[in-house]
């Protein structure tokens, strides 16, 4: 299966996916697949970072060029209220996500 194949199950299915970005493994919680200046982004949550919690729970953007070893995790997620699928930055650019 592809990443982005993987990544769309994982929206699909609110589970976590563990990835590789910018050199550090990391398992997020993928909220929104969008596109951004002909590159494609997902929104999500950083729910380990390094094998640590983060410190600080925050919505990040992850350009899909940079993430390296998709793989689905067998942890579900919920939505949390920090994410906003009706912000301006994905009006007209939002190609696939969560349901609510």
């Amino acid at each position: 299966m592809s990443a982005n194949q993987t990544l769309l199950e994982a929206i699909a299915r609110k589970k976590c996916v563990v990835v590789t970005y910018n050199r550090v493994e990391m398992k997020l919680a993928p909220y929104i697949l969008y596109k951004r200046n002909d590159s494609l982004y997902i929104d999500g949550v950083a729910v380990e970072k390094a094998g640590q919690p983060p410190r600080e729970i925050k919505l990040g953007a992850f350009n899909l060029a940079g993430l390296n070893d998709v793989t689905l995790a067998d942890q579900h997620f919920e939505s949390a209220p920090l994410f906003d699928p009706a912000a301006p930055k994905y009006q007209g650019a939002t190609l696939f996500a969560i349901a609510e």
